[in-house]
């Protein structure tokens, strides 16, 4: 009993901790947002390279930590799945695939962020965001092997609550979400949501990869046609 008490106290810590680690981030100003919560996580992968080296699946666990309170992946599953598509599916379908593509992503934003080991990183200017509703905020890496790493973050203001999140990571000029829609939404509506839920839960599970050859870059996806 006492090892079940204490256990529940930790877990309750550790979710206090991240709470208020994202209430600490001002969601008011995207660049600002962006710029502290993208801080807080390449300091952590500078910080654990040690460990990241060992167990690269740790990457999930920063991200999930330091970006995800920051992410709108809701809307990113929505943009994902299509209007179209939408109106054919039930809410339970569309809750377990927001669920689904939520954990996709953190693997996907992990395996980008495998490029990053204690190299520079420089933020965009901030610009005059007064009327925007959706912009890019610039972020650059800068390798002394590979120079240059671009990984921009898209973010859109929400229209009631007027705070900025994420909704896309463009790496090297390649949208992740645009990639997601191309190659998923055909596949929607030939095989329904289930289907795309279910390759994309067994793609989120996978491991990551340590890969430091290359210069890390997204495939542009071409739309899938799938045989009935």
């Amino acid at each position: 009993m006492k090892q079940i008490l204490l256990a529940l106290w930790f877990s309750t810590l550790a979710l206090f901790s991240l709470t208020t680690a994202a209430a600490d981030i001002d969601k008011s100003d995207p660049y600002k947002m962006v710029q502290k919560a993208a801080d807080n996580a390449f300091k952590r992968f500078a910080r654990e390279q040690e460990t990241i080296q060992k167990n690269p699946n740790i990457l999930k666990q920063i991200v999930r930590e330091e970006l995800l309170p920051y992410v709108d992946y809701k809307y990113a599953a929505y943009k994902v799945i299509g209007s179209g598509n939408l109106r054919k599916t039930t809410r339970a379908q569309r809750d377990n695939f927001v669920i689904i593509f939520r954990d996709y992503l953190v693997t996907q934003y992990a395996q980008v962020f495998t490029r990053y080991k204690k190299q520079k990183v420089v933020f965009g200017a901030a610009k005059d965001f007064t009327h925007r509703k959706i912009l890019a905020v610039n972020t650059t890496i800068l390798d002394p092997t590979l120079g240059a790493i671009d990984i921009n973050f898209k973010v859109k203001r929400n229209k009631k609550t007027k705070e900025w999140k994420a909704f896309d990571l463009v790496a090297e000029g390649v949208s992740l979400l645009d990639s997601k829609q191309a190659e998923l939404s055909s596949i929607i509506r030939q095989k329904g949501i289930d289907y795309v839920a279910n390759l994309l839960k067994e793609k989120s599970t996978r491991d990551i990869i340590l890969k430091s050859d290359k210069k890390l870059t997204i495939k542009k996806a071409k739309s899938t046609q799938v045989k009935q």
